[in-house]
């Protein structure tokens, strides 16, 4: 991926902070970084609209509303000790509670998430080199490249089946498929959320001008414009109406979202499910479906959608992967 040498060394960092602070499981270390990354967007996002809304003329009530203290730019500069307890006690409840428009759509996926960064010093550190890498000021591109960098320390093979498919795989699948602008897209088992973001990105390449296009050493694409998307209705069909996944395990549902929402789609729909399960009940409702689902686990036979009930108690497919 093309990410300056600067940050991927300010990434290294804080899993390293990570990890000698005591976290040595990467999928909740991940977690845990992608509540900061949550608190320091959720401010960056909303003065940004309170920002257009000044130059509109127009009225802006502030997510923060009540809530000041819990903006990151008035707790980032406390003392560690101050700092663990007004983010576990405060911060991290408030963002939890909201439920409305497209800033708070990540806290929707938080109903029994759980800070457990143990240390006030890592904690403190944390904060620093988050704010220090901006994340929101950065370019979709760079923003997406952060994140990505971030879930590749997570290991090869996880639990219960879960693993990160390579991304050559992926653009492989992606490309033989072929998605496009009209199409709804869902991974039945989105892990990370590796498919529906290469089939973004995807479209974007076949609609950006080819001689803008920047390739990197890894074979991924950089520069995705989509000029050739004229019409804003087709813009906001892929920011809020294209992607689609589901997963089991709403650690993954929470990194996959927070995955799509730095890679500059607006509005995904990821939802906890398992969907070999009596409760997904969709039919004919995607034009693409993308998986790699894993390929070994055990859920229970009684629950196993009617349709594809099989006589064995084993499946490959209610788990998580992507």
């Amino acid at each position: 991926m093309k990410l300056a040498p600067e940050l991927k060394s300010k990434i290294d960092t804080l899993w390293d902070r990570f990890w000698s602070g005591g976290m040595s499981n990467p999928l909740q270390s991940i977690e845990q970084m992608s509540y900061l990354i949550f608190m320091k967007r959720l401010e960056d996002m909303d003065v940004g609209e309170q920002n257009r809304a000044r130059a509109r003329g127009g009225a802006y009530t502030s997510v923060f509303e009540g809530h000041e203290e819990c903006r990151w730019s008035s707790w980032k500069h406390y003392p560690a000790e101050q700092m663990l307890e007004h983010v576990r006690d405060k911060v991290f409840p408030f963002i939890k509670s909201l439920h409305n428009g497209e800033k708070t759509l990540f806290a929707r996926q938080m109903r029994d998430a759980v800070f457990i960064i143990p240390k006030p010093s890592l904690l403190q550190e944390a904060v620093a080199i988050i704010d220090e890498m901006n994340i929101t000021a950065q370019n979709r591109d760079t923003q997406g490249d952060i994140y990505e960098y971030l879930l590749s320390q997570l290991s090869t093979a996880g639990k219960n089946g879960q693993f990160r498919t390579p991304r050559h795989i992926i653009r492989m699948i992606v490309e033989l498929v072929d998605p496009d602008i009209t199409d709804r897209i869902c991974d039945p088992a989105c892990g990370t959320a590796g498919f529906l973001i290469n089939s973004y990105e995807y479209i974007l390449r076949k609609y950006s001008k080819q001689d803008e296009l920047e390739i990197d050493q890894e074979g991924e694409y950089h520069n995705l414009q989509g000029h050739y998307i004229y019409d804003q209705k087709h813009w906001e069909k892929l920011w809020s109406d294209t992607f689609y996944g589901f997963d089991f395990d709403s650690t993954m549902t929470r990194i996959s979202l927070m995955n799509l929402m730095l890679h500059g789609i607006k509005a995904p729909h990821i939802e906890l499910k398992d969907t070999l399960s009596k409760r997904y009940t969709e039919e004919e409702r995607y034009t693409v479906v993308l998986a790699n689902p894993p390929f070994k686990g055990s859920i229970d036979k009684s629950d196993i959608n009617d349709s594809l009930s099989l006589n064995t108690t084993k499946t490959g497919c209610s788990l998580s992967s992507g």
